[in-house]
């Protein structure tokens, strides 16, 4: 009786039908090779070559390419494709080690360098069978537990590869079963295209509702029925003579230097009762965070990351600790209501913000974030829903300044943004509008990924039973 498990390095089969037997993958190969290693240029002139990252999905993407200007004839026709064969990720992360791509097109394109080409006996080995088995076993960890591994990458040699135990079946047999494979996953690429779909509309449907917000759209009947609410520019007034009396107190004698007020003069006319405010003007803290090392060690306090912000929510997976007794607390520990700005990240990253609700606690926070402390009647919330909504994201666009591979806006720069501010109950309302809208996408984009998971699932059954026999 064959077992069918994964073991320390190699897998093996169980209730094969009797027909099938198990061989060696070398044994049906005509070839496997390491890629052509020559200067490639991104000039789109000359024959394009592969490389790792031409391999996308299952497919070539012939817009990741690189060319090869000038090859000798016999080195061409040597490295040259032939439809039906299958490019090897060998020399790769853990999570993308065995990724394959299948050659089907009738282009010319040379076999680059850090790809194994294999190319199957096809009167025994149909390449498609092959391809989709390769990805099952991808699926199942057979290769990252035969991989030798490196600091950030993994890879496999030719004879680990050559000596993978495949399980075979007639040419014909094998044809029918990669038929039934690709029926089933096209009917399950619908579903997931349509899952995708809406989890895409979602998202486009909350960056209408915080839009709508920051416009006061979400409020508008609301207005009509509270005219007579305290102008956001008394509430403005009030913080700035309580924060002057406050630095008065704490600094006597020394003379105070007033927010710069900012300059309306080209900016749209608001609604009534909104005024236009500065962040430095309605913080009382503006501050970066820790640079120290953290560790994994959870009795400590956790540290707030760039990666913890998502969509403008915190995800509290992956953290990082500081001891109890770190000499920056109580200073850099956060309060509920704190305000998160992700200062340096990539340009289509930078600047994602969210609100602290206070939970974990104790917390804090890292240097690449920049705290902000609201005054009394300045929502965080309603700031966070301006600087991710459409406009912040343009004003971030104006103020970054960009450094090798990342992009920053700085303490300075984000103090100096201006923001359509309501008055205090208003923005109250406006936030309960957004979190009623969202509590509802959250629901849904909850179910889409319970499904996007069950269709993983599904795909992985279709492979495993394929593989066992039991497919057709």
């Amino acid at each position: 009786m064959k077992r069918h498990l994964i073991a320390t390095k190699e897998i093996h089969f169980e209730d094969l039908p009797k027909s099938w037997t198990i061989t060696e993958l070398g044994e049906l190969l005509e070839r496997i090779t390491n890629g052509l290693n020559i200067k490639q240029n991104r000039e789109p002139k000359g024959i394009p070559v592969t490389r790792i990252e031409t391999i996308s999905k299952g497919e070539f993407d012939f817009e990741r390419v690189q060319y090869v200007h000038d090859i000798e004839d016999e080195k061409k026709d040597k490295y040259l494709l032939k439809q039906g064969d299958i490019l090897f990720s060998h020399i790769n992360s853990d999570l993308h080690l065995g990724k394959t791509a299948i050659f089907s097109s009738n282009r010319q394109i040379l076999h680059g360098v850090n790809l194994l080409l294999l190319r199957t006996k096809q009167d025994l080995l149909f390449p498609k069978y092959l391809h989709y088995l390769l990805n099952y076993y991808r699926r199942i960890g057979v290769f990252i537990a035969i991989a030798q591994h490196a600091v950030n990458q993994s890879s496999l040699n030719q004879a680990k590869i050559k000596s993978l135990r495949i399980p075979l079946t007639s040419i014909n047999e094998q044809k029918s079963i990669v038929a039934e494979i690709e029926k089933q996953f096209s009917r399950l690429d619908g579903a997931i295209s349509n899952l995708k779909r809406v989890k895409a509309n979602l998202k486009r449907y909350k960056t209408a509702v915080l839009k709508a917000a920051v416009e006061g759209k979400l409020t508008e009947e609301w207005r009509k029925a509270n005219p007579d609410v305290e102008p956001a520019s008394e509430l403005l007034k009030r913080i700035l003579a309580e924060r002057k009396k406050k630095w008065e107190v704490e600094h006597p004698g020394k003379k105070y230097k007033e927010p710069t007020p900012p300059d309306t003069s080209n900016l749209p006319e608001l609604l009534k009762g909104w005024v236009w405010a500065t962040i430095e003007q309605l913080a009382t803290k503006v501050q970066y965070g820790s640079s120290a090392k953290t560790n994994e060690h959870s009795s400590g306090v956790p540290v707030l990351r760039m990666g913890n912000i998502f969509e403008g929510q915190l995800k509290l997976d992956d953290l990082k600790y500081l001891p109890k007794n770190h000499p920056e607390f109580p200073d850099l520990l956060l309060e509920k209501g704190d305000l998160l700005f992700n200062r340096t990240n990539s340009p289509e990253l930078v600047g994602k913000t969210t609100v602290y609700m206070g939970k974990p606690k104790p917390c804090s926070f890292a240097s690449y974030l920049i705290r902000v402390k609201m005054a009394d009647g300045i929502r965080s919330n309603f700031v966070s829903f301006y600087i991710n909504s459409v406009y912040g994201r343009k004003w971030i666009k104006t103020v970054v300044s960009q450094q090798v591979g990342q992009a920053n806006v700085n303490g300075t720069k984000l103090q100096a943004l201006l923001i359509p501010l309501p008055p205090d109950t208003e923005q109250q309302k406006i936030i309960e509008e957004v979190e009623s809208r969202f509590s509802v996408t959250e629901e849904i984009e909850a179910a889409i990924e319970t499904n996007l998971k069950r269709a993983d699932r599904l795909c992985h059954s279709i492979l495993k039973k394929a593989f066992s026999g039991k497919l057709i």
